[in-house]
């Protein structure tokens, strides 16, 4: 989760992106919950690999990963040079069965682990698989080839970011092959190379069809999860909620102390703590905590923390700490 997040600006000027809040959990918490979920057994260790986020995410995290009853781990990427030097920046903790998974991607699956197999890599059929790394299968279900980012079509199951590895130290060795032999494809170490050398030594991987996968790679896509998350799990309101001659259409999310005053919420909006919502109809959008928001029609909006806003009828994308009218 070392990335700076540039397609979720301005919301990752001051927050990390797999921190930003869907349905009152940070991203990352939902990706940790659910693959804890499919584990089917207890998790010792929970492995972080962040950039400079500062002392304040570090105990965040440790705090997630101590709630599932984990051990953390807090790793540093300086310099974005790959996936596979990512993954390998948390080398001490690659050993045994293990599972890496980048904390920009949520899923919903309905299965437990086999963890009898070699490997497993989760895949979705997409209808353009140009932008993803990509997986062939042959005819008893076994993984062929990897290809990043396929210039011409050679498969629509698109690998979203979540893999199983029954060897951590089969896996750090090959990613420590890409580094020292200066092995990178389009200028970084990728490593769906490493997945390709273990497979041509006989290691077999196998895909993993997840039920849903939500995607939070921009302002639209985030939105649109919080409304399929939302869609899920339904309403979560706060018992300590404010509500002054205001209609909720569920499903929503609202937090503690939020104050709703002359206005209509939902369906599929999630507002944070102690935010203040005043003669505002809004619908399919997310405030964060300690927000203003007045006199305003919202739709398909992001709108960060500590936001004071009176305006016009918008499609909003504002960051934390901004104040408007």
């Amino acid at each position: 989760m070392a990335g700076i997040g540039k397609r979720m600006r301005p919301h990752t000027l001051t927050t990390p992106k797999p921190l930003l809040v869907i349905a009152g959990k940070p991203i990352v918490q939902r990706l940790v919950e659910g693959i804890v979920g499919v584990c089917g057994e207890k998790v010792d260790e929970i492995a972080f690999i962040i950039g400079d986020f500062g002392e304040k995410v570090e105990n965040d995290l440790k705090i997630i990963a101590t709630e599932l009853g984990a051990k953390a781990s807090i790793y540093y990427q300086d310099k974005a040079l790959g996936t596979a030097h990512a993954i390998l920046c948390a080398k001490e903790s690659l050993k045994g069965n293990v599972i890496v998974a980048f904390a920009d991607t949520l899923f919903y699956a309905d299965f437990k682990l086999d963890n009898s197999r070699d490997g497993i890599i989760w895949v979705q059929k997409v209808e353009d698989p140009s932008p993803f790394g990509v997986v062939k299968i042959d005819n008893e279900g076994v993984i062929q080839e990897f290809i990043e980012k396929p210039d011409n079509f050679v498969s629509d199951l698109a690998i979203i970011g979540i893999y199983y590895f029954k060897s951590g130290e089969k896996l750090r060795e090959e990613l420590q092959y890409l580094i020292d032999n200066d092995i990178k494809e389009k200028g970084e170490y990728q490593l769906t190379n490493a997945l390709e050398n273990m497979k041509n030594k006989g290691h077999k991987f196998v895909p993993g069809q997840v039920e849903q996968w939500l995607d939070c790679g921009n302002k639209n896509a985030t939105v649109a999860t919080n409304k399929k998350v939302l869609e899920r799990e339904r309403s979560s309101i706060s018992s300590e909620l404010g509500n002054f001659n205001s209609i909720i259409i569920e499903p929503c999310y609202i937090g503690k102390g939020v104050t709703l005053q002359n206005s209509v919420i939902g369906p599929f909006v999630s507002i944070g703590d102690s935010s203040t919502i005043e003669n505002v109809v809004v619908s399919d959008s997310i405030i964060q905590c300690n927000s203003n928001i007045k006199n305003e029609i919202i739709i398909n909006s992001m709108i960060g923390n500590y936001v004071d806003y009176e305006g016009n009828r918008k499609d909003l994308s504002i960051g934390d700490y901004n104040q408007l009218s």
